[in-house]
């Protein structure tokens, strides 16, 4: 496909783009729970981020601050761990509430997380 050429090297063809509150917070739990690393950010000012993008293992997640214009979004996302008991124990650490504890699936072993800023993760890894 001819757009596949633009699509910068770092993107894949969908991503997430999230709008939450406290998106500086959304970044040290990103990190602690899942490993993420910081690819960009750019600040609105002082405080509050206007963009910004996660990369976890190949897989970027876009995501800014709320303001009055653009009020939180919250999404439910499906992740790959290597370990689902060990991810689900730290985001229960990092402020998460539990949706489902972990069990063993048909797909692989699967827990169900609410963050702290509202977006339901499914973190599962294969059997």
């Amino acid at each position: 496909m001819e757009t596949e050429k633009n699509i910068p090297e770092a993107y894949q063809r969908i991503m997430p783009y999230l709008i939450v509150k406290d998106a500086a917070s959304f970044i040290l739990f990103m990190q602690n729970v899942f490993g993420a690393k910081e690819q960009y950010k750019q600040m609105r000012d002082e405080k509050h981020i206007m963009h910004a993008e996660l990369s976890i293992e190949g897989s970027t997640i876009m995501f800014c601050d709320s303001t009055e214009t653009y009020l939180p979004q919250n999404a439910g996302l499906f992740i790959y761990v290597d370990n689902c008991n060990e991810t689900y124990k730290k985001a229960l650490e990092n402020g998460a509430e539990s949706v489902t504890e972990p069990t063993d699936q048909p797909y692989g072993r699967s827990a169900g997380i609410k963050d702290p800023f509202g977006n339901t993760w499914w973190v599962t890894n294969p059997l």
